[in-house]
């Protein structure tokens, strides 16, 4: 089966196996830790007493712990990444096979939470450094102390790379041939005009 929360694949063996873990809790206890996943997935810090206490009545392992941290994490990461709105995530657990009351609980808590979750993972994506402007300059040298006649011309090259976290600019300066420069110029142009049919 697909699953709109798994992107419209199936869901994961080890996902499937842990949504049974869950199922071993109350609904009340599980909401409870769906709200430190939730502060964890948003920045804060989980409060791991607080998860061992709510997880100690289903007689969890350590390992039971981390595995429902896991899965939660991973049904509420995938749920904002694709996103799946409450009521078709509650339907999508509950064929998984989670409990009604169970579903109700983390989607509720979900749907809460949903717009500072989708917000904190739009800041976590890739970010790649911009292209902000091009300076360069052709050099012919006639001849120099090494070698009696050069009569080559080189590009001197200024390039200025946008970082974008610090939303600062950067100069990047490199000395190539007037071949490669061709090269370069040719490649720059070929992906500026795909970025412009991109964005079209």
């Amino acid at each position: 089966m697909r699953f709109r929360f798994c992107g419209d694949l199936d869901c994961p063996d080890w996902a499937l196996a842990e949504i049974a873990t869950l199922a071993k809790m109350t609904s009340v206890k599980m909401k409870l830790l769906c709200v430190q996943v939730l502060k964890d997935l948003l920045g804060n810090v989980i409060d791991y007493d607080k998860v061992y206490k709510l997880t100690s009545d289903a007689k969890f392992e350590s390992g039971d712990v981390k595995a429902s941290i896991a899965v939660l994490s991973f049904i509420l990461t995938s749920a904002a990444k694709y996103n799946v709105d409450g009521e078709t995530l509650s339907n999508e657990l509950q064929q998984l096979g989670l409990p009604k009351e169970h579903s109700t609980s983390l989607c509720k808590s979900y749907g809460d939470a949903l717009e500072k979750l989708k917000e904190c993972l739009r800041q976590q994506s890739l970010k790649l450094s911009s292209l902000d402007s091009v300076q360069w300059r052709v050099d012919y040298i006639l001849s120099s102390s090494e070698l009696k006649d050069v009569s080559e011309p080189c590009v001197q090259v200024k390039l200025s790379i946008k970082n974008p976290d610090t939303n600062q600019s950067k100069p990047v300066s490199f000395t190539v041939s007037a071949d490669k420069f061709r090269v370069l110029l040719n490649e720059l142009k070929q992906a500026n005009s795909m970025m412009e049919n991109l964005s079209t």
